[in-house]
Order: structure tokens, then C-alpha cells, then sequence
């Protein structure tokens, strides 16, 4: 797994992030599930981390955020989006799989940066948003 020097020498523009849907508060998330993703409404009035973390990749400029139920399709939107790199946050078993499934694309791997969810469990899962934002902003000035 990448370091956060090696990320800050790729542009956002050539990074990706992807997050779990279980980081949604699964009673009030008016989200909806979709082909490319979890889908959050535009006038989402949550404080949930994937809201502010997707706020955050998207004004530093990032390529894409995918909100992934699972490895398969956050592998698939790797292939489609061809990042430099890929800023990951999921369980430990996902992260590990993810990160074979990423080797397996060979010359065109990208650099992946991960952080683990502080609490996992499928449902209602917890991050450390401060390395998470820290790990998007890597490279670049601070806020």
C-alpha cells in the first residue's frame, strides 16, 4: 500500500476514492444504491462521513469518488476511471482484497493509499476522518 509521499506526487486529478456504504447512518441516509455506486442526493442533509469526505475529494479536484458495497464494484470503477492512484477506506479484509484485485491489473496498477475503518462491522461502520483528510490532501496546501 502506498505512502502519503508517494501519493502527494500524483496530481488529484489522477487520484480516485473510494469508501464503504456502511459508513452511512443506515436509519436516516437518504441515499440510494445504483450501478456505479451508492448515490447521495444533492440536498443531503446528513453529517455523515461519506458526505464530507466526498465534499472534500471532489473540491480538491479529485478524478471520482465510488461509494462501493463491495470489492467488485469499486474494482470495476478503478478499471473504468484508470487513476494514478486510489485513496481506499474499507475493513481490513476488504482492504486486503482490494489491494490483490488491484495487483492483478498489472502494468496499469495505480498507487493505493488506505486507511482502515476504526470500527467495522457492515452497518453504521466508523473512520478516522482527520487521516482520511490528511491522506486526500496529501501534496497539497493545507485548507
Amino acid at each position: 500500500m502506498g505512502e502519503p509521499l508517494e501519493l502527494a506526487r500524483i496530481p488529484p486529478g489522477e487520484r480516485v476514492l473510494l469508501l464503504p456504504h456502511c459508513l452511512r447512518p443506515s436509519q436516516t441516509c437518504p441515499g440510494r444504491p445504483s450501478r456505479q455506486g451508492f448515490q447521495c442526493p444533492a440536498d443531503c442533509a446528513e453529517a455523515c462521513p461519506i458526505k464530507i469526505l466526498r465534499q472534500e475529494a471532489l473540491r480538491l479536484g479529485y478524478k471520482g469518488v465510488c461509494v462501493a458495497p463491495g470489492g467488485a464494484l469499486a474494482l470495476r470503477f478503478v478499471q473504468e476511471t484508470r487513476p494514478r492512484a486510489v485513496v481506499a477506506v474499507a475493513c481490513a479484509k476488504e482492504l486486503q482484497e482490494g489491494g490483490e484485485a488491484v495487483a492483478s491489473l498489472g502494468s496499469e496498477q495505480p498507487l493505493v493509499a488506505a486507511v482502515p475503518l476504526s470500527r467495522d462491522g457492515c452497518v453504521d461502520t466508523e473512520v478516522n476522518l482527520g487521516e482520511v483528510l490528511a491522506l486526500l490532501r496529501a501534496g497539497m496546501d493545507p485548507p
